[in-house]
């Protein structure tokens, strides 16, 4: 049986749509709050965000992080900036003009009105980030200052040198903590989700596994957000930590919450290249060196001299040359497609052939080196502790990679899954980046699903649907404990001769060559063939030891590529299924005669919502229609 997609978007003009829903929306009186209790499963922006919003609301809030301190979650390794439509450069910026350009820059394949509330928060964000003490870069009289980013020809990125996740972090960290010593908050850590539980269609409920102990637990709770991050790491090489999963959508979508764009992934075209086979993950440098740094390429094939041998007329600046209004600053796809496309052609510099220069030397020479020290200097010291270069004298070398996820959870416009009770938010949605996710936007969406949004319209889920109090004793938890632990056991008791990491790895191979850059039909058959092989060695042949009462990586790790095994071939089906181009799915049969992604937007514009099938059988396609009323549907260009 399909499932009801019910977008629950409010009328009226665009602009007025959040004010009027928040206006409608029904509330809960803070004597009220205090009987309700929240789960929180995720600390970092959103979770961290909506944990602390709420709670100072008046909520019980548990939350839940796998890390031993909610300050080290994944977003502290965003870099480059947060957008925000203040059009403090007199430029040109506003609310509509950052809305169109992540409706444009998502290549028209996301819900107008989710966009258009993301672009009206995102004023009230800097403020808050402001008052908590982030400790933005600011021009020589003392107003916040902004650099540009991909995808805009407008400067509204804030920024705090190379370290705005870090410290946006902290900020949101400050006051989480703020909440768990006055106790309306109580932490989780070194904790992880396994499963989720329903009981009469709505989420009212977690299990976990402490990590340092093995215990498994239970906890209810009238609503549950996941703030998890996204899923990247399916690919095994990315830019994520190593911890960072997908077991607490996977499981939740096992549940009967529908999984939107799982083949909606992006390549940054701005890390360092790999350095050698068993390398465990990548490093991403951030796009807002873009700004200053020229991307190229020698002009002829197989030039290895020093690139400071090459001279101007022998390089290849190719993506001012092939996108003149927008130059270095192309969106991340495109920049990406066109780098990889230089490489493929012999003109890739560095051992492997996988790269591309990013150099500054004529910025330098403008503006000083100090001044280049001032915007980026934590992120050269990076670049040369990794590489031992010097990126003032030579210039950086970057190559594609898996970064970020677009796909997730489908939720409606109150951020809610097409289950009841169950929350979505940051990058564990799909709700606000169509098919591509512009720089310096994942940071505006996290605050502001978790600091505006989710505690307005969790409030209202409470007040209209008024859940029955259930504890942790109710047959439906205890159902789901002995299912977390049997799969526990299952691993344990395998004993075969590979590691988790080895068939992680080939995994990950299989996903880039065939679901990465660029798809085919051909491509996206033959890895639903290995995928499904591979995933059956893996449960006759993984070897998991230690036991499940102790801190036990190897474990922890069997049941995150588990999941990634089912994920990685749900999105392979996904981009299978859609034989357009558009964003970061490319496929190969779908492209303008300059090799541009071509959508087919009378058979494509929709959300793809999948839906769990049952064990051994295929997952179920629904979709939502997505309507423009506001926007013209285009080739989206930015030549």
């Amino acid at each position: 049986m399909s499932i009801r997609l019910d977008a629950h978007m409010p009328s009226g003009p665009l602009a007025q749509k959040w004010d009027r829903h928040r206006f409608e929306m029904k509330l809960v009186n803070p004597a009220n709050k205090r009987k309700h209790t929240i789960i929180v499963v995720g600390s970092g922006l959103a979770g961290g965000a909506a944990a602390a919003t709420m709670s100072e609301l008046g909520y019980n809030v548990k939350c839940f992080c796998f890390q031993d301190s909610p300050r080290r979650a994944h977003s502290i390794a965003a870099q480059g900036g947060i957008n925000a439509a203040k059009n403090y450069q007199n430029d040109g910026d506003s609310i509509y003009r950052l809305f169109y350009d992540t409706i444009k820059g998502g290549d028209f394949r996301s819900r107008e009105g989710n966009v258009y509330r993301l672009a009206e928060l995102s004023v009230n964000i800097i403020d808050q980030c402001v008052a908590q003490g982030v400790p933005f870069a600011r021009e020589y009289g003392g107003l916040l200052s902004n650099r540009s980013f991909g995808g805009a020809q407008v400067s509204r990125t804030f920024y705090a040198r190379g370290q705005t996740g870090q410290q946006l972090l902290l900020g949101a960290y400050q006051a989480l903590e703020r909440q768990i010593a006055g106790g309306g908050v109580k932490m989780y850590p070194r904790t992880e989700m396994l499963d989720l539980v329903v009981i009469d269609g709505k989420a009212r409920g977690i299990v976990t596994r402490d990590l340092v102990t093995g215990a498994i637990e239970s906890h209810a709770a009238e609503a549950v957000v996941l703030a998890t991050g996204g899923y990247g790491n399916v690919f095994y090489l990315s830019t994520n930590a190593q911890g960072c999963n997908a077991t607490a959508i996977w499981r939740a979508y096992k549940r009967g919450a529908a999984f939107a764009n799982p083949c909606f992934t992006q390549i940054h075209p701005t890390c360092i290249p790999v350095s050698g086979e068993h390398q465990s993950k990548l490093t991403l440098m951030s796009e807002s060196l873009r700004n200053d740094g020229r991307v190229w390429v020698p002009a002829k094939k197989g030039d290895k001299r020093d690139p400071r041998q090459i001279p101007e007329n022998e390089r290849d600046y190719f993506l001012e040359r092939k996108y003149p209004s927008f130059g270095n600053l192309a969106p991340r796809d495109i920049a990406s497609r066109a780098a990889k496309e230089v490489c493929d052609e012999g003109r890739g510099v560095g051992e492997s052939g996988l790269g591309v220069y990013l150099d500054f030397a004529d910025a330098i020479k403008r503006l000083g080196r100090p001044v280049i020290e001032e915007r980026y200097g934590n992120l050269f010291e990076m670049y040369e502790r990794i590489t031992d270069e010097n990126p003032y004298e030579v210039p950086m070398r970057i190559y594609p990679a898996v970064h970020y996820t677009m796909g997730g959870l489908w939720v409606d416009y109150n951020l809610m899954s097409n289950v009841e009770g169950l929350h979505v938010t940051g990058e564990a949605n799909f709700s606000d980046h169509g098919a591509n996710r512009l720089g310096a936007s994942a940071l505006m969406q996290g605050l502001a699903d978790g600091y505006f949004i989710i505690p307005n319209t969790i409030g209202d889920y409470l007040a209209r649907s008024r859940p029955e109090k259930v504890d942790a004793s109710h047959p439906a938890f205890k159902a789901a404990e002995g299912e977390v632990a049997e799969r526990t056991k299952r691993f344990l008791s395998i004993k075969g001769k590979r590691t988790v990491s080895s068939f992680h790895r080939e995994l990950g191979r299989i996903l880039w060559e065939y679901c990465g850059m660029s798809r085919n039909e051909s491509g996206l058959r033959t890895a639903l063939k290995k995928i499904p092989e591979l995933r059956a060695e893996f449960w006759r042949d993984v070897n998991v030891p230690g036991s499940d009462v102790e801190l036990n990586q190897a474990l922890e790790r069997a049941g995150r590529v588990a999941d990634f095994f089912e994920l990685g071939e749900l999105m392979c089906l996904d981009a299978l299924h859609r034989t357009e181009s558009c964003g970061g799915h490319f496929r190969e049969e779908s492209q303008t005669p300059d090799g541009e992604a071509l959508r087919d937007d009378e058979n494509f514009a929709y959300v793809a919502a999948w839906q769990y099938g049952g064990e051994g059988k295929i997952s179920i396609l629904n979709k939502e229609p997505l309507v423009f009323e506001n926007v013209k549907l285009s080739q989206r260009s930015y030549k």
